[in-house]
């Protein structure tokens, strides 16, 4: 059972936007970093955003860094991750996912303990 809840992907035109956003009902996300992976068909899951627990520091994938925002309200119990120009090489299935606060591998999946189910975005005209 998922025990995040990714939305918001969806068919957006090369140079679109989309802001996906991850709830996280009966778990406390202030608690925890957050990160934001994605995984494209015949590729390896890859590490594209992730906030610290206080949300005072962002770390970005190098693809991400100018074009993407990941960022938190600890009070709504919500993370988002806003992308704008978006490529056709950033189409893939994107996942959400929690780990230990005090972590410093921030790009590391296997840091990270629970996930979503993953939303798809396509980028395509």
């Amino acid at each position: 059972q998922a025990q995040l809840v990714e939305s918001g992907g969806g068919l957006v035109q090369p140079g679109g936007s989309l802001r996906l956003s991850c709830a996280a009902p009966g778990r406390t996300l202030r608690l925890f970093v957050m990160g934001w992976f994605r995984q494209a068909p015949g590729k390896e899951r890859e590490f594209v955003a992730a906030i610290t627990a206080s949300g005072s520091r962002t770390y970005y994938g190098d693809f991400a860094k100018g074009r993407f925002t990941i960022s938190r309200d600890n009070a709504k119990n919500t993370v988002a991750l806003q992308m704008n120009n978006l490529k056709v090489e950033d189409t893939a299935v994107y996942y959400c996912a929690s780990g230990p606060a005090a972590t410093d591998y921030y790009s590391d999946s296997d840091v990270y303990d629970y996930w979503g189910q993953g939303t798809q975005v396509t980028v395509s005209s």
